[in-house]
């Protein structure tokens, strides 16, 4: 409400800050703003250019109202009670600015009292603002002079999160880092996280403005920016040194990363042209090909975490490069990459002890024949995704079961050949499993999840949705494992 002020009670800077915090809220919260309800004096008026102020929709108050009291702002921006006399017209009531010496004769009389926020020290506030997202913040700059120094206090803006479809998320990136940079021109030392998840109208530019602005910035997040190019991407990898998070599904145009060829120049031998990497997500990067991919592993030698699910242009090929030049990769998922198969999986096998998350799911040249190359080599695997991998058999999953015993989480959902048999080789070995899901496996019966009840007491969630499997059998796993949540699709049971 205050914002429509800070031009009058704080001169230029209050008015700069206003506007630039006006950009940021208008941008990112769509909710018109109501006109203020109070105009207060600046101090450095004198009291002959006193006028009655001009009613305006805000001041437009109903006739019941009139006996109430009107909060006024008092010199140094708190509110304080100034009652306003009753009038006789019910249509509008028009605010005088009182005399700069009306509050202090006022407070004298009354006691002047604050609100109760502002009794909290600045430390405490500081650690209440922390907690509010971007535009929340901007908003709170244009309360009053206090409260503009702790929004903009440097401690505050080591993240920017932004959201909105129809968000100008080009402005909003360059008026922030534009603030940000006041104390420090032209480079922004603070800020390390940049969300701005599903912002569609996001483009290059703003890329630009972080990688000129932002040296230490460590994590990028442009999930469904599908106008973010290569170019950009170079820019921001080549500048930003210390990014290891970069988060960029749905970034359709997206094909390759790597340095610029003018970073590339000033790299010496020795250090190479590494990026420090070590999170990537390239979900429905649908043009993402194996030449892109062989760049990116030959570029990210660090990578710990990369997830390509639905690209669906990758083949086994850029596997073995993947194997070659990224051997700490802790977590994979190809799910949907149709044209992976065993070979590929021979490839990722050569992970060995790395890999702890790996996920197939409908990846469907996959039969036994990987699954065995992965058990075999990674015994340390806690997380196998296999979903719609029609050519996984019992003998697969015996194979897993005996060389990955920390085994924790396992899908096997549409797997029409997995049977009892499987279920209790998994039962016997791997007896600290959480999470199991069956999901339409035909050849399932209760036999099989009786084996995992009576074995694997750590069981938390088992779908068995599409399965034939009588209430007994969920009844006896209920018995056994109590805190398991069980997903089915029979109505007999409850």
């Amino acid at each position: 409400k205050m914002g429509a002020n800070n031009g009058k009670l704080y001169g230029s800077e209050g008015k700069g800050s206003s506007s630039i915090s006006s950009d940021i809220s208008s941008s990112t919260d769509h909710t018109p703003t109501k006109a203020p309800k109070n105009v207060a004096t600046s101090e450095g008026l004198d009291s002959s250019t006193r006028t009655l102020s001009t009613p305006s929709p805000g001041l437009i108050l109903p006739s019941k109202s009139s006996s109430l009291s009107s909060p006024a702002l008092s010199s140094n921006g708190h509110e304080t009670n100034s009652s306003s006399s009753s009038s006789a017209a019910p249509e509008t009531v028009a605010v005088v600015h009182p005399q700069p010496g009306a509050h202090a004769r006022s407070r004298q009389a009354k006691g002047h009292q604050h609100p109760p926020i502002d009794v909290l020290p600045d430390h405490t506030l500081l650690q209440i603002l922390s907690h509010l997202p971007t535009n929340q913040l901007c908003r709170c700059a244009r309360v009053c002079r206090r409260w503009h120094n702790l929004a903009w206090d440097p401690r505050l803006w080591a993240t920017i999160r932004l959201t909105g479809e129809l968000l100008h998320a080009d402005r909003a990136i360059r008026v922030l880092t534009h603030r940000l940079c006041q104390d420090t021109p032209n480079v922004c030392l603070t800020l390390e996280t940049v969300v701005v998840n599903g912002c569609k109208r996001l483009t290059d530019r703003a890329l630009y403005v972080l990688a000129q602005c932002c040296p230490e910035l460590r994590r990028l997040e442009v999930a469904g920016c599908y106008n973010i190019s290569n170019e950009a991407v170079f820019e921001v990898v080549s500048r930003c040194p210390s990014v290891e998070h970069l988060n960029l599904s749905g970034c359709s145009k997206v094909t390759c990363i790597s340095l610029t060829q003018e970073a590339s120049l000033q790299l010496s031998p020795l250090h190479g042209q590494q990026i420090s990497i070590h999170f990537l997500d390239m979900t429905d990067c649908f043009s993402l090909e194996d030449e892109g991919l062989r760049t990116i592993a030959s570029h990210c030698p660090r990578l710990t975490h990369l997830y390509l699910r639905r690209c669906a242009r990758l083949t086994d090929e850029a596997l073995r490069h993947l194997a070659h030049h990224c051997p700490s990769i802790k977590e994979l998922s190809l799910s949907d990459c149709r044209l992976v198969g065993d070979f590929g999986l021979r490839e990722v096998a050569r992970l060995e002890g790395c890999l702890r998350y790996l996920s197939v799911a409908h990846c469907t040249r996959i039969t036994d024949v990987g699954v065995r190359y992965v058990a075999r080599y990674c015994p340390r695997l806690r997380y196998l995704n296999a979903r719609g991998c029609e050519g996984l058999t019992d003998h697969g999953l015996s194979h897993l079961a005996r060389s990955c015993p920390k085994l924790k989480s396992l899908d096997v959902g549409k797997c029409p050949l997995v049977s009892d048999c499987g279920l209790e080789q998994l039962a016997m070995y791997c007896q600290g499993l959480r999470r199991v899901s069956l999901r339409a496996c035909e050849s399932v019966t209760g036999r099989g999840l009786k084996a995992l009840a009576a074995n694997c007491c750590e069981l938390q969630l088992l779908n068995v949705q599409d399965c034939e499997v009588s209430p007994e059998a969920l009844r006896f796993v209920r018995r056994h494992c109590r805190r398991c949540i069980i997903e089915h699709t029979n109505p007999a049971f409850y």
